[in-house]
């Protein structure tokens, strides 16, 4: 069940919080949490009810793991429950995840010929997957208790972020379970409109530019069939439809927890502002990055014994964490890639000539454009179909000699097409991958304004505390959401243009598929 479609806003979610909130007005909150928890996995069941056997199995396992691991008197229990418990959690990933990927991988590198089957990819595994790891690890420590199985089935399950985070922990979830009910009709409000903006991102912003980046990524890609334009057109699409996609499902997921009285972490703090590439992964999936650095780089030495192994660890974090993303060597040169863009930041921070300059304009300004051009090489590695079409695109997009065009050629730069934004009675033909619709660019500019200069949703709705504060460099914004008339029409404005855009079709988040 998608978040953007009509059985989700019109069904689900409405019968959900009647009857939530009936339990908690009430004063059964324990009945509330229960419903909720058997809410969550009716949604996790709708998409494949044979999965819900899986995620069920996962839970309970983990939960009986932990139990043992809490109740374990020696050092070396604990560890082998640990060992245990983090290696099935492994072992389930990797069968469905990456099962294909190493029997072509190995097929390929020494001829053999092991049969490659598909094994269909639960939804949201990687995201439920990492959680359980690190309630794991914590309980380990002696950092994390085993809590009620209801509530800890709500904290696997919990369908806000239960497809595509963000990944939250124990410790930020847990307590707010055993919290009392108070202001419904705030919540409702503010949660319903970070919702809507959410879905407006989504349907009208991202799934407009998923048109033009299919018909580069998806068509026949060939070096004479490819121009400079065309290539930076389908890209720099690819680039803000991932953006909008993403920060669009995180505001909705935030939004959705919010209705039910509940606050997630922020996951998505506009990180193509970002001057440096440690600050975008600062801002990009910050929850990912939080888990990478607590679970995977500090556990590895982090930056404890030397600078060369500093640089190992980075590396190995960003190689694992682009293999988390999908099954293929176009996510693990994207990984790779981040992390030698991570080291060569840390080494230029350390020069001199860093912190002579790093605060005039011209330098802010073009380290800024530095960084968003590294991210979208990244991108065409990390949407390609292979490497060697990602090489074609990149070589098309800086082969800036095809930029030259002929007397003859002018007029198919200059017809114009307006985006699908602005038609939702029609279905547009993708454009052609040798010629430039000005409509495009019209588009691509237009979300580029509204992520480089407007404030995030976290900032227009800081006032009332939307998320659990990660990052800690926040701006004001003047652009301030209340609940005030001005504001209601324009975010019923914004429901009504998304469920006419909705009407078309329903189409998956990016991160389904990671």
């Amino acid at each position: 069940m998608l978040f953007n479609s009509h059985e989700f806003i019109f069904l689900f979610l409405p019968l959900t919080l009647i009857i939530f909130y009936l339990f908690r007005k009430l004063k059964l909150a324990s009945s509330a949490f229960i419903f909720l928890a058997f809410a969550s996995l009716y949604f996790y069941a709708y998409w494949k009810v044979e999965y819900l056997i899986l995620i069920v199995v996962s839970i309970l396992t983990n939960y009986f793991i932990a139990r043992n691991l809490y109740l374990s008197k020696t050092s070396g229990n604990r560890r082998l429950f640990l060992i245990f418990g983090v290696s099935f959690n492994l072992v389930l990933l990797c069968y469905y995840k990456y099962t294909g990927f190493f029997l072509d991988s190995i097929n390929s590198v020494w001829g053999t010929k092991f049969p490659v089957f598909q094994v269909i990819l639960p939804i949201g595994i990687s995201f439920f997957t990492f959680q359980q790891i690190a309630f794991l690890v914590d309980v380990h420590k002696r950092i994390a208790a085993p809590y009620s199985l209801v509530n800890y089935v709500l904290f696997v399950t919990f369908f806000p972020q239960l497809i595509a985070g963000p990944i939250v922990h124990h410790a930020q979830m847990m307590p707010q379970f055993e919290r009392p009910l108070i202001g419904i009709s705030k919540n409702l409000s503010i949660g319903g409109s970070i919702f809507i903006v959410g879905l407006f991102k989504k349907v009208v912003i991202a799934d407009s530019l998923s048109v033009y980046a299919r018909a580069l990524f998806d068509g026949d890609i060939s070096p004479s069939g490819l121009d400079t334009l065309s290539a930076w057109t389908g890209v720099l699409a690819y680039t803000f439809q991932l953006y909008f996609d993403f920060s669009g499902y995180s505001d909705m997921a935030i939004g959705l927890a919010r209705i039910f009285g509940i606050v997630l972490p922020e996951n998505f703090y506009s990180p193509y502002k970002a001057g440096s590439i440690v600050e975008f992964w600062r801002r990009w999936h910050i929850t990912l990055s939080t888990f990478l650095k607590d679970y995977l780089y500090i556990p590895l030495g982090g930056n404890k014994n030397g600078t060369l192994r500093r640089y190992r660890n980075l590396l190995i974090t960003m190689v694992i964490g682009g293999l988390w993303h999908g099954a293929g060597w176009g996510f693990v040169v994207w990984g790779g890639l981040h992390g030698v863009y991570l080291v060569i930041n840390h080494l230029w921070r350390k020069t001199e000539l860093c912190s002579t300059i790093k605060n005039i304009l011209l330098w802010r300004l073009l380290s800024w454009l530095l960084t968003f051009i590294a991210v979208v090489i990244g991108w065409v590695f990390f949407r390609s179909d292979s490497i060697s079409d990602a090489v074609l695109i990149l070589n098309a997009m800086f082969d800036f000699s095809q930029l030259t065009i002929s007397d003859g050629d002018l007029d198919k730069y200059l017809v114009f097409q307006w985006p699908p934004i602005l038609n939702i009675n029609s279905i547009w033909d993708l454009p052609k991958l040798n010629s430039l619709k000005i409509g495009s660019w019209i588009l691509i500019m237009s979300t580029c304004v509204i992520a480089l200069l407007l404030p995030n949703t976290q900032q227009i709705f800081a006032k009332y505390n939307p998320v659990i504060e990660l990052f800690d460099n926040r701006k004001k914004s003047l652009l301030t959401w209340m609940p005030n008339l001005r504001w209601s029409i324009l975010i019923t404005s914004a429901f009504v243009l998304s469920l006419l855009m909705m009407a078309e079709n329903s189409s998956e988040f990016l991160y389904f598929q990671f």
